[in-house]
């Protein structure tokens, strides 16, 4: 019990504040549009690498700001058939791979520090969206 109580403090002292900042950000991008910018910017790597259509865009921006959110995304997405199965397992198998969210991201800057946790993310999110597309061109070549 002593050690439950030690792990619901400090994820309510540690986790939970990275978790609000997380939805500031999004907040923050949201309204001054910035959400709209980096999904015009990046769309074009979703659409014609990953093959997925372009909403799949924001459910990703928007899964590394609140993860859940963008697996939230997804499956909507797939429930209403906007997803074939070869674009869900491309959309599913990438976000699993890129850095699970910004409160994650925060965590590990206060571990490793700014510089670590930047390099980690510049090899992270080119290796998840590599893989994707990776998957999406052996995928179509094996005529799945």
């Amino acid at each position: 019990m002593v050690k439950t109580l030690g792990r619901i403090e400090w994820y309510l002292k540690e986790a939970v504040p990275l978790f609000i900042l997380g939805t500031i950000i999004l907040f923050g991008l949201h309204q001054s549009r910035m959400l709209i910018l980096l999904e015009r910017v990046t769309t074009p790597l979703i659409v014609y690498f990953l093959g997925l259509p372009a909403k799949v865009t924001e459910a990703f921006i928007i899964g590394f700001l609140r993860r859940d959110y963008g697996a939230a995304g997804l499956f909507i997405m797939a429930k209403e058939g906007e997803l074939d199965p070869h674009q869900i397992l491309v959309s599913l198998v990438t976000i699993t791979l890129f850095i699970p969210c910004i409160a994650q991201f925060f965590m590990m800057v206060k571990e490793r520090g700014l510089r670590k946790s930047l390099w980690i993310s510049a090899v992270i999110f080119p290796f998840a969206f590599g893989v994707g597309g990776v998957l999406n061109f052996i995928l179509k070549w094996i005529g799945i």
